[in-house]
């Protein structure tokens, strides 16, 4: 990853903080975006040690306009993108019956419309270096869970729109995959409204849905992620990687 720049959505804490640490221990430029000031500056205190270097930016992806910022700004910066992450995601428990439409569209627009968006403002300069993508999809993209509608199908548009960008891009040079976690400790279920003792349940719970008995942790998805983005995975495209201890793999219980 030595002088490459790469650019990590949802950096201020989980797989997105993992991978910006990783991806720096490897001599990348990180460009850490997140929504957390004193988290992002956290991160930047965690990675002095790397060989690369992280350079944070504190954005809102719901925004168009800064997502066009965060884009010119990093190639104004570095000169160039090779690898986007984009691991900036929420979750919210809710059913079809009591699902609102504001809830979905925020659902949908974090998780899906601004990864499009991303990767379509980035394509030029990914191009340009004959770079990557790599989504942070979920076991959910590829299997039905209840009471997480929304998210269900958030990350299902995820794993498409992965495929077909890996089909358009292949000719450019440009690899697009995603990796599929199961439950992973991190705070999203927390920031979603599950309760601390709901979710200290919910993690020992994963020893009996999660055939490897545990739940995984963020840098164990944080090292895939790196491997996708290497030159290691040069023929590597259009993948949706499960790293989930087997839970795709189980039926429903």
């Amino acid at each position: 990853m030595k002088g490459k720049v790469a650019l990590v959505t949802g950096a201020s804490s989980g797989i997105g903080r993992a991978t910006a640490l990783v991806l720096a221990r490897e001599g990348a430029q990180v460009v850490a975006v997140g929504r957390s000031e004193s988290e992002l500056n956290s991160l930047r205190e965690a990675a002095e040690a790397t060989d690369g270097g992280i350079k944070t930016h504190l954005a809102d992806l719901t925004e168009l306009t800064q997502i066009d910022r965060l884009v010119t700004e990093t190639v104004e910066h570095f000169g160039q993108i090779d690898v986007l992450v984009n691991a900036a995601g929420i979750i919210k428990s809710a059913t079809l019956e009591n699902t609102t439409l504001d809830e979905w569209d925020k659902m949908l627009n974090i998780n899906l419309r601004s990864v499009f968006y991303l990767m379509q403002r980035c394509l030029p300069h990914l191009e340009a270096s004959k770079g990557n993508v790599v989504n942070v999809s979920s076991v959910t993209g590829t299997r039905a869970f209840p009471g997480v509608l929304a998210y269900c199908v958030s990350k299902a548009g995820i794993d498409q729109l992965t495929r077909c960008a890996a089909l358009e891009l292949a000719s450019k040079g440009v690899r697009v995959n995603a990796v599929n976690p199961g439950v992973v400790e991190t705070n999203l279920h927390k920031r979603g409204g599950m309760s601390q003792d709901d979710y200290e349940k919910f993690l020992s719970n994963a020893a009996n849905t999660h055939p490897i008995g545990r739940a995984g942790q963020p840098e164990e998805v944080a090292e895939l992620i790196h491997f996708l983005a290497s030159d290691r995975a040069g023929w590597v495209t259009g993948a949706t990687y499960a790293i989930d201890g087997g839970r795709a793999e189980t039926c429903a219980r």
